[in-house]
Protein backbone atom coordinates (compact mmCIF):
# COMPACT_ATOMS: atom_id res chain seq x y z
CA UNK A 1 0.00 0.00 0.00
CA UNK A 2 1.38 3.15 -1.22
CA UNK A 3 2.79 5.26 1.96
CA UNK A 4 1.66 9.18 1.94
CA UNK A 5 3.82 12.26 1.93
CA UNK A 6 2.15 15.27 4.02
CA UNK A 7 3.46 18.65 3.59
CA UNK A 8 2.65 20.98 6.58
CA UNK A 9 3.10 24.47 6.36
CA UNK A 10 2.72 26.59 9.51
CA UNK A 11 5.70 29.01 11.02
CA UNK A 12 4.87 28.52 14.42
CA UNK A 13 7.07 24.78 14.83
CA UNK A 14 5.63 23.91 18.40
CA UNK A 15 2.37 23.61 15.92
CA UNK A 16 4.01 21.95 13.01
CA UNK A 17 5.70 19.24 15.75
CA UNK A 18 2.86 18.47 17.29
CA UNK A 19 1.29 17.46 14.10
CA UNK A 20 3.83 15.99 12.45
CA UNK A 21 4.40 13.39 15.26
CA UNK A 22 0.39 12.37 14.66
CA UNK A 23 0.86 12.12 11.36
CA UNK A 24 3.63 9.76 11.70
CA UNK A 25 2.06 7.88 14.27
CA UNK A 26 -0.81 7.25 11.40
CA UNK A 27 2.03 5.91 9.23
CA UNK A 28 2.23 9.20 7.10
CA UNK A 29 5.44 10.55 5.79
CA UNK A 30 5.54 14.35 6.56
CA UNK A 31 7.98 17.46 5.71
CA UNK A 32 7.95 20.63 7.38
CA UNK A 33 8.34 24.15 5.60
CA UNK A 34 8.11 27.67 8.44
CA UNK A 35 7.45 30.30 5.60
CA UNK A 36 5.40 30.30 2.68
CA UNK A 37 8.67 30.60 -0.13
CA UNK A 38 10.08 26.97 1.85
CA UNK A 39 6.74 25.56 1.32
CA UNK A 40 6.13 26.30 -2.28
CA UNK A 41 9.44 25.01 -2.82
CA UNK A 42 8.67 21.54 -1.03
CA UNK A 43 5.92 21.23 -2.98
CA UNK A 44 7.75 21.34 -6.16
CA UNK A 45 10.62 19.40 -4.92
CA UNK A 46 8.90 16.71 -3.07
CA UNK A 47 5.18 16.66 -4.71
CA UNK A 48 3.47 15.85 -1.65
CA UNK A 49 0.04 13.49 -1.66
CA UNK A 50 -1.74 16.11 1.01
CA UNK A 51 -1.04 19.67 1.94
CA UNK A 52 -1.61 21.43 5.55
CA UNK A 53 -1.18 25.23 5.27
CA UNK A 54 -0.94 28.06 7.27
CA UNK A 55 -2.66 31.07 6.23
CA UNK A 56 -0.25 33.54 7.77
CA UNK A 57 2.97 33.04 7.56
CA UNK A 58 6.03 34.89 6.59
CA UNK A 59 7.46 35.37 2.96
CA UNK A 60 4.61 34.54 1.33
CA UNK A 61 0.83 33.75 3.08
CA UNK A 62 -1.01 30.86 3.10
CA UNK A 63 -3.66 32.40 0.03
CA UNK A 64 -0.54 32.56 -2.54
CA UNK A 65 1.08 29.12 -2.27
CA UNK A 66 -1.87 27.98 -2.65
CA UNK A 67 -3.23 30.06 -5.63
CA UNK A 68 0.72 29.38 -6.93
CA UNK A 69 0.06 25.53 -6.28
CA UNK A 70 -3.42 25.26 -8.04
CA UNK A 71 -2.00 26.72 -10.76
CA UNK A 72 -0.16 23.04 -11.43
CA UNK A 73 -1.92 20.76 -9.23
CA UNK A 74 -4.51 19.28 -7.74
CA UNK A 75 -3.35 17.82 -4.83
CA UNK A 76 -5.81 18.16 -1.60
CA UNK A 77 -5.45 21.43 0.57
CA UNK A 78 -6.06 21.73 3.83
CA UNK A 79 -6.24 25.56 4.70
CA UNK A 80 -5.28 26.17 9.00
CA UNK A 81 -6.40 29.68 10.12
CA UNK A 82 -6.29 30.81 13.26
CA UNK A 83 -9.17 33.65 12.31
CA UNK A 84 -12.89 32.23 12.54
CA UNK A 85 -13.93 35.12 9.76
CA UNK A 86 -15.74 33.46 7.04
CA UNK A 87 -14.47 35.36 4.86
CA UNK A 88 -11.02 34.15 5.13
CA UNK A 89 -12.84 30.92 4.68
CA UNK A 90 -14.25 31.61 2.07
CA UNK A 91 -11.40 33.16 0.82
CA UNK A 92 -9.39 30.15 1.12
CA UNK A 93 -12.46 27.63 -0.85
CA UNK A 94 -12.75 30.14 -4.04
CA UNK A 95 -8.61 29.82 -4.39
CA UNK A 96 -9.44 25.68 -4.80
CA UNK A 97 -8.67 25.02 -1.06
CA UNK A 98 -10.38 21.13 0.17
CA UNK A 99 -11.29 21.98 3.12
CA UNK A 100 -9.84 24.60 6.53
CA UNK A 101 -9.51 23.91 9.72
CA UNK A 102 -9.47 27.18 12.38
CA UNK A 103 -6.95 27.12 15.29
CA UNK A 104 -6.66 25.77 17.94
CA UNK A 105 -8.36 22.63 16.38
CA UNK A 106 -8.45 19.52 17.91
CA UNK A 107 -6.14 16.45 16.72
CA UNK A 108 -8.94 14.69 16.33
CA UNK A 109 -10.82 17.21 14.50
CA UNK A 110 -7.23 17.48 12.08
CA UNK A 111 -6.54 13.63 11.67
CA UNK A 112 -10.46 13.19 10.88
CA UNK A 113 -10.37 15.36 8.17
CA UNK A 114 -6.21 14.63 7.05
CA UNK A 115 -7.99 10.93 6.80
CA UNK A 116 -11.29 11.78 4.74
CA UNK A 117 -8.61 14.14 2.03
CA UNK A 118 -6.96 10.65 1.94
CA UNK A 119 -9.03 7.96 1.31
CA UNK A 120 -9.70 10.00 -2.10
CA UNK A 121 -6.75 9.10 -3.28
CA UNK A 122 -6.68 5.14 -1.80
CA UNK A 123 -9.93 4.36 -3.67
CA UNK A 124 -9.68 1.93 -6.42
CA UNK A 125 -12.41 3.35 -8.65
CA UNK A 126 -13.80 1.56 -11.17
CA UNK A 127 -12.77 2.67 -14.81
CA UNK A 128 -16.46 4.64 -16.35
CA UNK A 129 -16.76 7.79 -18.20
CA UNK A 130 -19.89 8.96 -18.39
CA UNK A 131 -20.94 11.91 -20.85
CA UNK A 132 -24.00 14.71 -20.30
CA UNK A 133 -23.82 16.75 -23.28
CA UNK A 134 -20.75 18.15 -24.28
CA UNK A 135 -19.43 17.04 -20.55
CA UNK A 136 -17.64 14.07 -19.74
CA UNK A 137 -16.59 12.79 -16.59
CA UNK A 138 -13.71 9.79 -16.43
CA UNK A 139 -14.49 8.32 -12.73
CA UNK A 140 -11.64 6.90 -13.05
CA UNK A 141 -9.12 9.30 -14.27
CA UNK A 142 -10.46 11.93 -12.15
CA UNK A 143 -10.61 14.18 -15.27
CA UNK A 144 -13.74 16.20 -16.62
CA UNK A 145 -13.69 17.46 -20.58
CA UNK A 146 -16.11 20.07 -21.80
CA UNK A 147 -15.37 19.22 -25.65
CA UNK A 148 -12.31 18.46 -26.33
CA UNK A 149 -10.83 21.00 -23.42
CA UNK A 150 -9.59 19.55 -20.15
CA UNK A 151 -11.20 21.20 -17.25
CA UNK A 152 -9.28 21.20 -13.87
CA UNK A 153 -11.08 20.67 -10.85
CA UNK A 154 -9.52 20.49 -7.38
CA UNK A 155 -10.36 16.91 -5.51
CA UNK A 156 -13.08 18.43 -3.69
CA UNK A 157 -14.94 20.05 -6.84
CA UNK A 158 -14.65 16.39 -8.80
CA UNK A 159 -15.83 14.43 -5.87
CA UNK A 160 -19.11 17.32 -5.49
CA UNK A 161 -19.65 17.10 -9.43
CA UNK A 162 -19.11 13.31 -9.59
CA UNK A 163 -21.51 12.66 -6.44
CA UNK A 164 -24.13 14.83 -7.87
CA UNK A 165 -23.77 13.00 -11.72
CA UNK A 166 -24.31 9.68 -10.02
CA UNK A 167 -27.48 11.31 -8.84
CA UNK A 168 -28.64 13.19 -11.29
CA UNK A 169 -32.15 14.95 -10.93
CA UNK A 170 -32.38 14.30 -7.13
CA UNK A 171 -32.71 17.57 -5.17
CA UNK A 172 -29.80 17.77 -2.30
CA UNK A 173 -29.96 19.98 0.49
CA UNK A 174 -26.23 21.53 1.42
CA UNK A 175 -26.34 19.19 4.80
CA UNK A 176 -26.82 16.05 2.63
CA UNK A 177 -24.20 17.83 0.22
CA UNK A 178 -21.54 18.25 3.33
CA UNK A 179 -22.86 14.63 5.15
CA UNK A 180 -22.03 13.04 1.34
CA UNK A 181 -19.27 14.48 -0.29
CA UNK A 182 -17.41 16.13 2.46
CA UNK A 183 -18.50 13.44 5.11
CA UNK A 184 -19.79 13.04 8.12
CA UNK A 185 -16.40 14.01 10.31
CA UNK A 186 -16.43 17.09 8.56
CA UNK A 187 -17.15 20.20 10.92
CA UNK A 188 -17.63 23.03 8.20
CA UNK A 189 -20.90 24.59 7.61
CA UNK A 190 -23.07 25.09 4.16
CA UNK A 191 -21.39 27.89 3.00
CA UNK A 192 -18.25 25.13 1.70
CA UNK A 193 -21.22 23.99 -0.54
CA UNK A 194 -22.43 27.07 -1.98
CA UNK A 195 -18.10 28.15 -2.14
CA UNK A 196 -17.69 24.85 -3.94
CA UNK A 197 -20.56 24.87 -6.51
CA UNK A 198 -19.91 28.65 -7.25
CA UNK A 199 -16.67 27.47 -8.43
CA UNK A 200 -17.57 24.39 -9.90
CA UNK A 201 -20.36 26.19 -12.23
CA UNK A 202 -17.10 29.19 -13.32
CA UNK A 203 -15.49 25.64 -14.62
CA UNK A 204 -17.73 23.24 -16.44
CA UNK A 205 -20.39 25.61 -17.32
CA UNK A 206 -20.61 27.67 -20.87
CA UNK A 207 -22.52 30.57 -18.84
CA UNK A 208 -22.46 30.04 -15.02
CA UNK A 209 -25.17 32.65 -14.42
CA UNK A 210 -27.47 30.62 -16.41
CA UNK A 211 -26.25 27.13 -15.73
CA UNK A 212 -27.26 23.90 -17.63
CA UNK A 213 -26.10 21.18 -15.23
CA UNK A 214 -25.73 21.96 -11.62
CA UNK A 215 -28.84 23.86 -10.99
CA UNK A 216 -30.42 25.43 -8.04
CA UNK A 217 -33.66 24.46 -6.51
CA UNK A 218 -35.05 27.55 -4.42
CA UNK A 219 -35.39 26.79 -0.87
CA UNK A 220 -34.19 23.36 -1.01
CA UNK A 221 -30.55 23.20 -2.33
CA UNK A 222 -29.01 22.08 -5.69
CA UNK A 223 -29.37 19.02 -8.42
CA UNK A 224 -27.34 17.58 -11.47
CA UNK A 225 -29.93 18.45 -14.18
CA UNK A 226 -29.91 15.42 -16.62
CA UNK A 227 -32.78 15.28 -19.55
CA UNK A 228 -34.41 12.27 -20.12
Amino acid sequence: MKKFLVLVADDEQSITDIIAFNLQKDNLDVICAYDGEQALELFKSSRPDLILLDIMMPKMNGFDVCKKIREVSQVPIIMLTACAEESDKVLGLELGADDYVTKPFSVNELMARVKANLRRIEKDVEPKIVEYGGLKIDFNRYEVFRGDKIILLTPKEFDLLKFMAMHANKVFTREELLSKVWGFEYFGDARTVDVTVRRLRMKIEEFPDNPEYILTRRGVGYYFYLDK
